[in-house]
């Protein structure tokens, strides 16, 4: 997320750096997931989700357009996207299926971060909790499309055999990290990522400002 948000925000002139960054995003929405079926209490939950996307959003704008921010402020930070994604699977979960499908039909509508794709992925990895085989085939299979979806114009996109792939393609990647065993031991304190993101998102900003960048 952060070689994702440097990248983009100080050196769009190397798309390694966003190529990279497509790691990040079907990781939380694996661990929103896990989230869901796990804690116990989902309102606090989805309250801290809603309380960090208010926190952060001042700062992803101020990370991203610090000198037009009036004209960006409506572009939704990734906390918005996990929490329309969350309700949307506790509404699947709890079988308020107008939950689910307000939530997607907003994610879809409004300009959220990676817009209703955190739901479809969420999605996989609730039906698939129990068939990680399954899940990680499909998981594999949704990101196909990439493979034909690229623009040449785009400098993201990668150039293979003179056809675009689609830069995107790269997040297929997380599916060693979400499905492959891992026991690392390492415990990091939940509230770290919180505090993490709009620090680390107000340190760009205040690099591109000093920068002119």
């Amino acid at each position: 997320m952060t070689i994702d948000h440097v990248g983009g925000n100080l050196f769009p002139q190397y798309p390694v750096f966003r190529w990279i960054g497509r790691l990040a995003f079907p990781i939380f929405a694996y661990c929103l997931t896990v989230g869901l079926l796990y804690t116990h209490d989902i309102k606090k939950y989805l309250l801290r989700l809603g309380a960090f996307a208010l926190i952060s959003q001042p700062f992803y704008i101020f990370a991203s357009h610090p000198w037009d921010w009036r004209t960006e402020w409506m572009n939704m930070n990734i906390f918005f996207t996990l929490l329309v994604s969350l309700l949307a699977m506790w509404g699947l979960h709890t079988k308020k299926w107008w939950l689910f499908i307000a939530m997607l039909l907003l994610a879809s509508l409004v300009n959220f971060d990676y817009s209703g794709n955190g739901i479809i992925l969420m999605l996989i990895f609730y039906l698939c909790r129990n068939r990680p085989a399954l899940g990680a085939a499909l998981y594999a299979l949704y990101w196909l499309p990439a493979l034909w979806s690229g623009y040449p114009e785009d400098p993201k996109s990668l150039m293979a055999a003179g056809h675009a792939v689609n830069w995107t393609i790269f997040g297929i990647f997380s599916v060693l990290p979400i499905y492959l065993p891992t026991r690392t031991g390492i415990r990091i304190p939940k509230w770290f990522f919180y505090g993490f993101y709009p620090a680390h998102l107000a340190v760009i900003g205040i690099i591109r400002v000093v920068l002119h960048v």
